[in-house]
Order: C-alpha cells, then structure tokens, then sequence
C-alpha cells in the first residue's frame, strides 16, 4: 500500500473509499440522494445504504432517526464508533474492502447487459443466492452484466457504490446448478472492465470470514486495501413530530 497523505492540519487525510457511501451521495450519486442535515441516504427501493460523516454527533443520530423512520432498522457500513443510548445493534461483522491492483479485466462475450425487463429474474436469482440486498430500483445505480443458459439467467454481477473515481463491483451470484465454471470471475472481470474503460478503479466489499472469495479476489488482481465492518443497528422508536420530515435533494 501507498503512504498515507496527510491534509494542511497533518492530519491523516480520508480517502474517498474509507466513507464510500458518503463518497457516493455526494459525488457522482448525488441525484440519489436524500437527506436530512448531514445524513443521506438513498432511496428504500433503490438501496438500503446510507451515509453518516465520519464523526456523527448527537444531531446526526438525530437527523437519521428523522430520515430513516422511529424504529427502523438501518445499515451502518463501516462505522465502528458507539452508537448512542436507544439505539439498539441487530448485525454485527467484519469485512474488507478489496481494490483493483492489476486485474486482467475483460469483456466476456457470452455476457449480455441486464435491463429493468430482467429485474424480476435478477431478484430470483439473489434471493436464492444471498449475495447483498438487490431491490426494485438497484439496477439504476450502474451496470449490470449477466450469463444466460437456455435463457435462464444463471448467474451476474454489477455496479453499486460510486465514490468520485471509483466503482464498486456487486451482487456477484451464480446459480448453485452452474457454479463451478468461474462464471462469477469472468462477470467479475467484465464488469472491471467497463468500470475501467470510464477511467475509474474497481473496488469490492466482503465478508472477512469467506476466506475463500478473499483468496480469489486476491489471485484476480485485488488486494486488501482495508478491514471494515458491516453494522445494522434500530433506531429508537420515539421522535418528536418536528423531527420526522425528510428533504430529497435533487
């Protein structure tokens, strides 16, 4: 890894990729992107993901109970501070960020571009296969490549995260009655491969405990670049009237 930069006050400077949600909503997502104060988030049928600032106060908390709803539960993707008094963790895992650091990306030709007429299939298929939450409106957020045989869709992958010059390859899936052709690697390679043609770098998230993926995402052209962790927690159910609209951004 590369020496870390520091900012005027020689403070480690933060990397697009260390808050990517956060990246993505105000960069390149922006139009996604709902708010409230200084937490966005995109909308429910697009993507569960939100975004905190990489030091959320009491108002934060605040405005997310405001933007998410009293009582909901809401995904914390790397946050690894206390959560206040009244919220309450339901998930809790360790993972890791990967990045492209010489992958052989390339087109595949047998892979054709997913559209919305294909999302109920594409919903199938990650419901049987459980690589991340896919919902009515995911496919908005980028690319999405997949293999059919017999025209049954058999596995995909695609683009979620977008932080400025950076996209983050997702919803990696392969049918269990089709695996074992490396059809998710070559997915996996195509998609870089567009994401490269943009100029931008692939980047990935995972679980720490599939060593097994790790390891293929490595022998690829990945490389750790951070541990994180994938955090849930409900909110509160309590919240003063004043507090309960949320403002869209356009």
């Amino acid at each position: 890894m590369s020496g870390t930069s520091h900012d005027q006050g020689g403070q480690p400077a933060r990397h697009v990729l260390d808050n990517p949600a956060l990246a993505s909503l105000t960069g390149p997502h922006a139009h996604f992107a709902e708010r409230r104060g200084r937490v966005l988030r995109y909308p429910v049928d697009v993507s569960p993901w939100l975004a905190l600032p990489d030091e959320p106060d009491a108002d934060d908390w605040a405005d997310l109970v405001a933007l998410a709803g009293p009582g909901a539960e809401v995904p914390l993707l790397g946050f690894r501070g206390a959560v206040p008094e009244g919220w309450e963790i339901t998930f809790r895992a360790e993972g890791v960020q990967l990045v492209d650091d010489g992958l052989a990306a390339a087109p595949d030709p047998e892979a054709v571009r997913l559209g919305p007429a294909d999302v109920p299939e594409m919903r199938d298929l990650v419901a049987r296969t459980r690589p991340g939450p896919f919902e009515l409106r995911t496919i908005e957020l980028g690319t999405y490549l997949g293999i059919r045989r017999e025209g049954r869709l058999v596995a995909m992958a695609g683009e979620r995260l977008h932080p400025p010059g950076h996209t983050e390859i997702s919803a990696v899936c392969t049918d269990p009655a089709a695996r074992g052709q490396g059809l998710a690697t070559r997915l996996v390679l195509a998609v870089a491969h567009g994401i490269r043609e943009r100029g931008e770098t692939p980047f990935l998230h995972t679980g720490a405990h599939n060593t097994d993926a790790i390891r293929l995402y490595e022998s690829l052209g990945f490389r750790l670049r951070l541990r994180t962790a994938f955090l849930a927690a409900r909110a509160p159910e309590r919240l003063g009237e004043e507090d309960r609209e949320a403002v869209g951004v356009a």
